[in-house]
């Protein structure tokens, strides 16, 4: 009988290299993601804590400043993993999900039990997008085109994903990159690609055809590292970001999206292991996010915040250094080794 043939790559065609074999991207001496018979298992095997209808956050929604200058860092949770950073007179947003559901349905998927953080209306000019990979929590592509339509932004993302986004959105401006690129942006500031332990899919028929990052932002006021969607992979790209970039001011980092362990432990990390990730990439503080919006898993809704409280304490960080954010928070992040207030 003759082999299957693999499907071609819809989104990107490119030489081999170490994480990426001709057709498909992978992650480096990591784990692929689950089969569908493992998915099934999952997803038929009970388990999965119920989550209310409504989760309001404590803080209302953020009314951002248009502009914050020189050094100063200010991080704004928008909800997942959706967050506003100013620095150095920039407007970057991370993995931005304004949309009523992370699916590719309108009326069915993961439905959002919060509002935005901030208001789209509200949002200051937006400069710059870092898309860390393509699935739908991550990759909407109704907020993109508002944002086209309302911004015009740069968007920064992995290899491929420029293809799915410039078929939805017109004249979009981006810029596709593979781990290890660096790229200016103005104003003193540098986004470097980096790797993280994860996969991509939009469909049954397209998986890992898109690359998947995590993105360091270098600027006059210190480096922020934004994690994407992780998996924790024995530390192995934490200590790679510490070694290649020494530390960090901040490091915004995945908590939640982890139960069962059996099945979501190689793609999605769990509020021990951020921990371990802050102090492994040196990172001053840490803003846990990819929690208590969209229910993906099966923890209940509070324990990732819960959990992280814990893991700080045993592992001996300041509570203060590290924050579970929830929609609408605002953080005005400390210089470098300074007490957070």
């Amino acid at each position: 009988m003759a082999a299957r043939k693999k499907p071609a790559n819809r989104y990107y065609s490119g030489p081999p290299s170490d994480h990426f074999d001709g057709t498909l991207f992978f992650n480096p001496d990591g784990k692929p993601p689950g089969r569908f018979a493992d998915l099934l298992r999952w997803q038929l095997g009970g388990g999965r804590s119920k989550w209310p209808a409504a989760w309001p956050s404590p803080y209302p929604q953020a009314k951002p400043e248009q502009r914050i200058e020189g050094t100063a860092l200010r991080l704004t949770m928008v909800g997942h993993a959706s967050l506003l950073i100013q620095t150095a007179g920039l407007n970057i947003l991370t993995d931005p999900v304004w949309s009523e559901r992370a699916s590719p349905l309108a009326f069915a998927g993961p439905k959002r039990i919060n509002p935005p953080g901030i208001a789209f209306r509200e949002l200051p000019a937006i400069d710059l997008v870092l898309l860390s990979h393509n699935h739908y929590d991550h990759l909407d592509l109704v907020t993109l085109k508002r944002l086209k339509d309302s911004h015009d932004p740069l968007v920064l993302t992995p290899l491929g994903n420029d293809a799915i986004i410039g078929a939805a959105v017109a004249g979009m401006r981006m810029s596709a990159h593979d781990w290890g690129d660096r790229i200016e942006v103005g104003n003193g500031v540098v986004i470097h690609v980096e790797p993280t332990h994860h996969w991509s899919a939009r469909a049954a028929r397209d998986r890992r055809m898109a690359l998947w990052a995590g993105f360091v932002i270098e600027a006059p006021g210190g480096k922020v590292y934004f994690a994407g969607d992780t998996g924790f992979h024995g530390g192995a790209n934490y200590r790679l970001m510490a070694q290649k970039h020494g530390g960090f001011r901040l490091a915004i980092l995945p908590i939640g999206a982890y139960e069962p362990r059996w099945f979501m432990a190689p793609q999605h990390q769990n509020p021990e292991e951020a921990v371990q990730g802050m102090t492994l990439c040196n990172a001053a503080h840490a803003a846990g996010c990819h929690w208590g919006t969209f229910q993906l898993t099966d923890e209940p809704i509070e324990e990732p915040a819960q959990r992280l409280a814990e893991a700080l304490e045993t592992q001996g960080v300041p509570e203060a250094r590290f924050r579970a954010m929830r929609p609408g928070e605002v953080w005005d992040l400390p210089e470098s080794g300074a007490e957070s207030g």
